[in-house]
């Protein structure tokens, strides 16, 4: 007669552990069985861990292992219960009440004010080796360049570019320049109360 070959039926689950041992599991069986005896580990299906890699669901305690299919035995380091864990909460004064649009312009308000520190700037005049003074000065490039074009030698240039200094109100006799600071702006402008009848 003819040959035959019987399909014999697996009715076993290999568990493979990170160290690289298996273990065969005889069926049925749960989860549970498994996890019994290896505490502080979770049973992954492997298919699910070449589909989804680390975000691989373990299986529950309850759940029947399948006959024929490979399983992981991973430790996973639990995450702290809910009553353990605290989330920072945000330090408020008690009373005030802020909107997010005050608090953004307060938010502004105080990096303008750490940038408004200056720093000590350096001296704008320097006294230079035989008696000679270096003082410096902002004037406009247009001027500046007008004034040495129409010079004859370099000499003429510097009295010409001292002269706009004077004209410009730069005072060269004290030895220091007169820097005119820049105006504040206020952010806040006080509203009107408006009383309609």
């Amino acid at each position: 007669m003819g040959n035959a070959i019987g399909g014999k039926k697996r009715r076993t689950a290999k568990v493979m552990k990170l160290d690289g041992t298996t273990i065969r599991l005889k069926l049925p069986a749960q989860a549970g069985d498994v996890l019994r005896d290896h505490l502080e580990h979770t049973l992954l299906e492997a298919e699910e861990v070449k589909r989804l890699g680390v975000r691989a669901q373990p299986l529950e305690p309850d759940q029947a292992i399948k006959p024929g299919k490979l399983y992981f035995l991973v430790e996973i380091p639990r995450l702290p219960r809910l009553q353990d864990r605290r989330v920072p909460r945000r330090a408020w004064s008690g009373a005030i009440h802020m909107s997010a649009k005050d608090r953004l312009e307060s938010l502004m308000l105080s990096r303008r004010s750490a940038s408004d520190l200056t720093l000590a700037k350096p001296s704008s005049v320097e006294t230079v080796g035989e008696g000679g003074v270096r003082i410096r000065m902002r004037l406009p490039k247009a001027q500046v360049a007008k004034l040495v074009e129409e010079s004859s030698d370099s000499c003429e240039a510097a009295e010409r570019i001292m002269a706009l200094c004077v004209a410009n109100g730069a005072e060269t006799s004290g030895g220091s320049t007169v820097e005119r600071s820049k105006e504040k702006r206020t952010r806040f402008v006080s509203k009107v109360d408006e009383i309609r009848g």
